[in-house]
């Protein structure tokens, strides 16, 4: 169903789909199984964006990079990551406080040094990479949104009235389908693609504990943090190995 994946471009990108393709509850619902394409779209535009940069100085490509990536993706998860970071600290281990807080629009003080670091470590691997560093742009955000996919799949989502309730509905076949084209998506990168995997696998795994101890499953708050927290441990690990 096309309408689903205009409407998976339309929430995860800024990029411009009609107004109308939101009006469908049944394509809301089919979105999230085009999750993990929209990650490689975007893979492909900052792929794109690389290569018009190529003989940049690194510093400056990097920051143009990371730049686009957060334009491309209106902040959407750094938002999420954010709010994240303040519950999980201020929340002192009590499910109820940590969901009132992450409901709570404010920023704190935990919530900017998430952004920081993350963003700092965004940028530094982007410095980092190799020039023909297309796998890392192109993996990164396949396998956050891939993830995302995933959460519903493997989680329960308990935040009732919340912009994912109607994504929980999503045909179990089609995402399952989803998840396994991405992680296919991958081989061709060789062993690249395999330790992108791995690393989105131990993020997801630690990151799924974390929320059934704390909340008994996840929140949209939690699956931005998720998205952000594997495009990051991708980025530094494929700088990482060179």
């Amino acid at each position: 169903m096309m309408r689903g994946l205009l409407v998976a471009l339309g929430f995860l990108t800024r990029l411009p789909v009609p107004p109308r393709a939101f009006d469908d509850a049944q394509a809301r619902t089919a979105s999230l199984a085009w999750y993990p394409l929209v990650g490689a779209i975007l893979g492909l535009l900052l792929w794109g964006l690389a290569a018009l940069l190529h003989g940049t100085p690194p510093l400056l490509s990097a920051a143009l990079l990371l730049l686009g990536w957060v334009a491309l993706t209106g902040a959407l998860h750094l938002d999420g990551l954010a709010d994240s970071a303040d519950a999980w600290i201020g929340g002192l281990g009590d499910r109820e406080r940590t969901l009132a807080i992450m409901k709570d629009p404010r920023c704190g003080p935990a919530g900017v040094v998430a952004l920081v670091v993350l963003l700092l470590l965004k940028f530094a691997a982007l410095a980092s990479l190799p020039p023909a560093h297309g796998a890392a742009l192109l993996l990164a955000p396949l396998l956050a949104r891939m993830a995302l996919t995933g959460a519903f799949l493997w989680l329960p989502y308990v935040r009732s009235g919340g912009l994912g309730s109607a994504l929980a509905g999503a045909s179990r076949s089609a995402c399952l389908t989803s998840v396994a084209l991405g992680a296919a998506a991958c081989l061709p990168f060789g062993w690249r693609g395999l330790l992108a995997l791995l690393l989105a696998a131990i993020v997801f795994a630690l990151w799924r504990r974390a929320c059934l101890c704390r909340l008994g499953g996840f929140t949209g708050d939690t699956a931005g943090a998720l998205a952000e927290m594997i495009e990051a441990a991708v980025l530094v690990g494929l700088a990482l190995a060179g």
